[in-house]
């Protein structure tokens, strides 16, 4: 997967997938940095991304929230590859349930500036953690921040960021991760249990994360500042028919009415 989106320019966002949802990702806290590596016999670093969180969700919403940020050029190159892991014969229809390890501000080295991995056994085929303040953890993460020097913008401040409360505090929270479109809607519609706020609907594929206050407007993809909507509900509440007080209340104003 790292390959495939490494090749999609800037990007905000990406699901690291997993196959299965049956066992959760916490090897990282939120705001903690995951570095990406090749396959063995390439035992090389090429970049990472900060881990957000890890959701369960349906394959379908995954595809619908991330697109090509799951490193499938189509929903169906994408069931393709979790299939061929899964070891099931290939569906476009199953619904079933991923894991969606959430990371934002991917970065990618050129091929140049990749990191040899230290202390790397190749029978290791998950996550291996490393302490950022002791060896050989604070030299590997010294190697990604003359790597990250060259790039500029966010990532680059998160990252020293990281490094720098890694040395102070260790086990600190970290920073607080941005959340992309994509990110953003996995979260809310998990905070809502995957129904609409105000209906209660649980048909996936009409429900959609609103902003409470307009990303366009200054709202951030925060949780606190979303609604999961039906999306005929999202249209209305866009257009200001739907609001939600303060005080949590639905309230509904009247549509204009068209004169002939």
């Amino acid at each position: 997967m790292v390959s495939d989106v490494s090749t999609q320019g800037t990007l905000d966002e990406i699901n690291f997938w997993q196959p299965s949802a049956s066992t959760a990702f916490r090897a990282l806290k939120a705001g903690e940095p995951l570095l990406f590596k090749l396959h063995s016999p390439d035992n090389y670093i090429v970049g990472g991304g900060f881990f957000a969180c890890w959701k369960n969700a349906p394959v379908s919403l995954a595809w619908e929230a991330f697109g090509a940020k799951n490193g499938a050029a189509n929903v169906n190159e994408m069931r393709k590859r979790i299939e061929r892991y899964r070891r099931v014969k290939p569906s476009q229809h199953e619904g079933y349930e991923i894991g969606c390890i959430l990371l934002e501000q991917p970065f990618f080295f050129a091929q140049d500036e990749w990191l040899p991995v230290p202390d790397w056994q190749p029978n290791i085929v998950r996550g291996k953690t490393y302490d950022l303040a002791v060896e050989p953890g604070r030299t590997l993460w010294e190697q990604v921040l003359t790597g990250l020097r060259l790039q500029n913008g966010q990532v680059l401040r998160d990252a020293e960021i990281v490094a720098r409360a890694k040395e102070r505090y260790s086990k600190a929270l970290l920073i607080q991760p941005r959340l992309g479109q994509g990110s953003f809607r996995i979260i809310v519609t998990d905070a809502y249990s995957r129904r609409c706020a105000i209906t209660r609907e649980r048909v996936l594929p009409v429900l959609e994360a609103a902003h409470i206050r307009p990303y366009a407007e200054g709202g951030e993809h925060r949780v606190d500042n979303g609604l999961l909507l039906r999306s005929d509900l999202h249209t209305l509440f866009d257009r200001g028919y739907v609001t939600v007080t303060p005080e949590y209340r639905i309230e509904v104003t009247a549509p204009e009415v068209g004169l002939r």
